[in-house]
């Protein structure tokens, strides 16, 4: 996963942690551990916030290009020089 994948999924758990504090609070009222639940959770959120903001910009991917192990056309080099020798049809010096 990436850091940007992780960041994500981190904000889905904080979403999520919210939503069960409300539930929470909805069965038991709102005392002081609540109070502590939501505030800890807003005191994560922000820290989740920071980390985002500091987290190092993703390099794009390369694409993977694949070579076939299949021999290329001759067709394609007809006119093209050896390397060191010259053209086919003239002799080294």
């Amino acid at each position: 996963m990436s850091v940007t994948d992780d960041l994500t999924a981190a904000q889905r758990c904080l979403d999520d942690l919210d939503r069960a504090i409300v539930r929470l609070e909805q069965q038991v009222g709102g005392g002081l551990d609540i109070k502590r639940l939501r505030s800890d959770s807003h005191h994560l959120r922000e820290s989740l916030a920071l980390l985002r903001e500091s987290a190092p910009a993703e390099k794009p991917r390369r694409e993977m290009v694949t070579i076939p192990d299949t021999p290329y056309d001759s067709s394609l080099w007809s006119d093209a020089d050896d390397e060191g020798l010259g053209a086919r049809d003239r002799h080294a010096p």
